[in-house]
């Protein structure tokens, strides 16, 4: 039904854009109480932008560009956080959350999503998919970024029920996100007495994780499940594990401590094959390191040496590999003599 509306719409526009406006105008009222009236108005709005003049859409973009709230009050927020001033930062967003309708949602037929970086997007398709038609989230929207500090500092507060709501909203909009999913690690690590979202939320993040950082935080994660769990064995494993990517002198303080008191001392091979034997992957998977190493030759083939810096710098993160590191400085050198001529 929703289909054949909007064809039946589309058949009726001709060259003239002004009167396709007014026409298109005019079906907005005419589906206002339809079954499908969010999805037809949206769509109907998608066919009023194009057609809409080049330079209108340009003049309609500045006009957004400068009146953007969430932007303004991420900014705020960010100054308060940096500051350590977190109570005032949640009274500016909560106050914000509240006067503020929701942008976005997902309905009977699209879907709203955005994503950090091409890598995001590709691991969503590979791995999840949508289920509707995809919608992007304009860039000057980051409403994902609104509710993970929403979020964040919920939790922060110790308002963890509210924190979940607003974490999930983030994760509803990128569902891949690491960060956000390991902000919800926390959550459930504070609040649930036997640790079985905050198991299967950190499988979720192993999944989809590309930095060194993020697989350190989800090996600790492990150890400390296990540990909590009475598996001594795996505990070790996995903390030793995150030492790979990141040298944390409390972690290796803490494998020290329980191989001393449970006289227990395992090899590196050893502590791979223990967290084999619970199906825990031992590093990123690899189709997010062959799409990480392709986008990077691919944006140093087009001389975008920032973004191919930034994919190297990630996969030297998680992969520690000599030529990785070379090229790492050699395209340093590249982009600071290319400043330098500007």
């Amino acid at each position: 039904m929703y289909q054949k509306i909007i064809e039946d719409i589309k058949r009726n526009l001709g060259e003239n854009n002004d009167l396709n406006r007014k026409y298109l105008i005019s079906q907005i009222d005419i589906y206002k109480n339809h079954e499908y009236s969010t999805e037809i108005v949206k769509e109907i709005s998608r066919m009023i932008w194009d057609c809409l003049t080049p330079q209108e859409q340009e003049e309609f973009a500045r006009i957004i560009e400068e009146e953007n709230p969430i932007k303004e009050i991420l900014i705020e927020v960010e100054f308060y956080i940096q500051n350590n001033d977190y109570e005032t930062a949640l009274e500016k967003l909560d106050t914000f959350m509240k006067t503020n309708p929701k942008l976005y949602e997902n309905d009977k037929v699209n879907e709203y999503h955005s994503f950090q970086n091409p890598l995001e997007e590709l691991i969503f398709n590979e791995f999840i998919g949508c289920e509707k038609e995809l919608r992007y989230i304009p860039d000057n929207q980051p409403i994902e970024d609104l509710y993970y500090a929403y979020g964040f500092l919920l939790r922060d507060a110790s308002r963890l029920d509210e924190a979940e709501t607003a974490l999930k909203e983030a994760l509803n909009l990128n569902p891949v996100s690491t960060k956000i999913i390991l902000e919800l690690c926390d959550i459930y690590k504070m609040r649930t007495p036997t640790f079985n979202k905050f198991y299967f939320y950190n499988m979720d993040a192993l999944r989809y994780a590309y930095s060194g950082y993020e697989l350190a935080r989800i090996y600790k994660n492990f150890g400390f499940y296990y540990y909590e769990e009475g598996n001594i064995e795996l505990t070790i494993a996995c903390y030793k594990y995150s030492l790979k990517y990141e040298n944390d002198p409390f972690t290796r303080e803490r494998v020290e401590l329980i191989e001393s008191n449970k006289k227990i001392t395992l090899s590196d091979e050893e502590c791979m094959e223990y967290m084999k034997s619970k199906h825990i992957k031992c590093g990123a998977n690899p189709f997010i390191v062959e799409n990480m190493e392709k986008l990077a030759a691919e944006y140093e083939n087009d001389n975008l040496y920032d973004q191919a810096l930034y994919f190297y710098r990630l996969l030297y993160s998680i992969e520690k590999d000599e030529e990785t590191f070379k090229k790492i400085k050699s395209l340093d050198m590249k982009t600071r003599r290319v400043k330098r001529k500007i």
